[in-house]
């Protein structure tokens, strides 16, 4: 036993010899721990070839589009400021576009609103799906549309009224049979009626090309008198009315405005919280400051 103990016996410099070898090894770890650190640090960052890195960057924003919130189809002339960010445009390309209309000019294809704001080709390549133009800049004639026959004989096709349009009359779009022609009516009723076409694409269940083909044949030809709610005096029950708003993003806006005084502009709406940003456009229609 004291032979075995003899072994772990050190005099004071065989103490120091152990502990400065030790100091040694840790002093050589941490010599690599950093050298490894700094060369990772300073690789050079993975690239794709131009074409590839394109295609990713424009997979990255239908993803963050797809993920965000719901898109209809709009006109890329009246794109705001919340609109233009939530769609993946930066400050100065809204900013363009905004300056570019100031002079009373309009945007009437995709090229030319990636001329007037600089997008690039592939957040273009996104966007320009949704876009929705005026029939006339497109080259089409508006409520009538003529075709010329070998005999020089001209069709024309007349719109029918959205807002008159009975079921019958609905059910003759493919896609809208009886459940959702009783529920574009029902839609209509609590609106008042139609102020534009693409409220069409709020009735719940409609699909977008179900739309599209209905908008060919149908149009918003006589709007409905409409008394627009002051969003600054009105109460809870009476903005909860406008199909739009729920009664917690009603009194959402009462107590914004309690705090913040009067609203100045109805661009405001969209600071509050779980207000359906997407739809200010629809919204405005039937609010007044």
């Amino acid at each position: 036993m004291n032979s075995f103990k003899s072994h772990f016996k050190f005099n004071k410099e065989e103490r120091s010899g152990i502990f400065f070898f030790l100091f040694f090894l840790i002093a050589v770890q941490l010599g690599y721990y950093f050298y490894n650190k700094n060369t990772l640090s300073q690789a050079a960052p993975l690239q794709f070839e131009s074409g590839l890195q394109a295609e990713i960057d424009s997979l990255k924003i239908l993803a963050s589009i797809k993920d965000s919130v719901r898109i209809y189809p709009f006109n890329p002339n009246f794109i705001t400021d919340f609109k233009g960010y939530t769609i993946g445009m930066s400050v100065e390309e809204i900013d363009r576009l905004h300056k570019f209309r100031k002079k009373d000019k309009y945007v009437n294809s995709a090229k030319e609103f990636q001329d007037v704001t600089k997008i690039s080709d592939s957040l273009l390549k996104a966007l320009a799906p949704f876009f929705k133009f005026p029939e006339w800049t497109q080259g089409k004639r508006g409520k009538t549309f003529n075709t010329s026959t070998s005999n020089n004989k001209v069709d024309e096709i007349i719109w029918k009224d959205l807002n008159t349009a009975t079921a019958e009359d609905l059910k003759t779009i493919n896609g809208i049979g009886e459940k959702l022609s009783a529920r574009i009516i029902k839609f209509r009723d609590r609106l008042g009626g139609f102020l534009i076409d693409d409220q069409l694409n709020d009735v719940y269940g409609l699909e977008p090309e179900v739309v599209e083909r209905a908008l060919e044949r149908f149009k918003v030809l006589t709007k409905p008198n409409i008394i627009k709610i002051n969003v600054n005096t009105a109460t809870v029950e009476e903005l909860s009315k406008l199909i739009y708003l729920q009664k917690y993003v009603a009194e959402g806006i009462v107590n914004y405005r309690n705090l913040n005084g009067s609203i100045k502009s109805l661009n405001e709406l969209v600071e509050i919280d779980k207000f359906p940003a997407e739809r200010i456009n629809r919204i405005a229609l039937y609010l007044s400051l």
